[in-house]
């Protein structure tokens, strides 16, 4: 009896383990610390549409000790350094500069891993001539903010 049941739950390890789908190159792109940090940049995004900064100090702080502290480096080391200039800006003009920079390396870690598509969008503000990530469709521009909030188009 001990050895049927035994039997029994080896087959049902086993079908599990060949039952589960491999990751795609798009799910290994967007796993742990990069969803953090993706998390922690639309939090930023968020704040700058708002014409705010609080927070953004924080927000970035994390971001680059995610990409610091990754074992796989799937992010580069230019990417903390963009998140601790971010850090670091004294106000509003100054950390929607610092955060051209960090955006457009973002943007080309999506691009180039093929992820994010339906979840993150890109959208442009030929006002700076800048780029941003966001969820949904309705444009939030962290760089024109309350004064201009649905200034630019969605690139995908």
């Amino acid at each position: 009896m001990k050895l049927t049941s035994l039997a029994t739950a080896v087959l049902a390890a086993v079908g599990l383990l060949f039952n589960t789908p491999l990751r795609s190159a798009e799910d290994s792109a967007l796993m742990e610390p990069v969803k953090s940090i993706l998390n922690h940049y639309l939090t930023i995004q968020t704040e700058l549409a708002k014409d705010s900064v609080k927070g953004l100090d924080e927000h970035a702080n994390a971001i680059a000790k995610a990409v610091k502290g990754d074992e796989m480096k799937m992010l580069s080391p230019e990417v903390a350094k963009q998140a601790e200039t971010l850090a670091k800006a004294k106000d509003l003009k100054a950390a929607r500069e610092a955060f051209k920079p960090l955006s457009a390396s973002l943007i080309k870690y999506l691009a180039d891993n093929k992820a994010g598509k339906g979840t993150y969008h890109e959208a442009y503000c030929p006002m700076v001539k800048a780029s941003w990530l966001q969820k949904g469709k309705d444009i939030k521009n962290p760089y024109m903010g309350k004064e201009m909030p649905a200034c630019g188009t969605l690139k995908n």
